[in-house]
């Protein structure tokens, strides 16, 4: 198993930065990579990021390319999501997820997940 703890969520002006972070904990070896996803009231949940941990290669979605950073640090089992100039559509639950395989963007190619964060953008 693998444990997920996110943090870093609140309440921030369009515009404005946050950072959202995931301490992994457990089993971490068994896991390929790591993602974030995020899901808006009424709406379904949505890639965002992810990266690998060996190698560090990084995937957007389209809607926050070049906004958004996902990054690693391997020695603490952490995963970052810096959210520059964050809009209003940004606003949304995030959460932190694990797979233990290498291909695809949806929510059951992720086998662990995190309790959530929350992240609201006002306008």
């Amino acid at each position: 198993q693998v444990q997920l703890v996110e943090s870093g969520g609140g309440l921030v002006q369009a515009g404005g930065s946050l950072r959202l972070s995931c301490a992994a904990s457990g089993r971490t070896f068994t896991s390929a990579r790591m993602g974030w996803f995020r899901q808006a009231p009424g709406k379904e949940r949505e890639f965002v990021a992810t990266i690998y941990w060996s190698g560090g290669s990084t995937y957007y979605a389209d809607s926050v390319k070049g906004r958004f950073t996902i990054s690693r640090d391997n020695a603490k089992n952490t995963v970052y999501l810096q959210m520059n100039s964050l809009k209003p559509e940004d606003t949304a639950v995030y959460y932190c997820a694990a797979s233990t395989t290498l291909l695809g963007r949806a929510g059951r190619d992720y086998n662990y997940w995190g309790q959530g964060t929350q992240v609201t953008v006002s306008s």
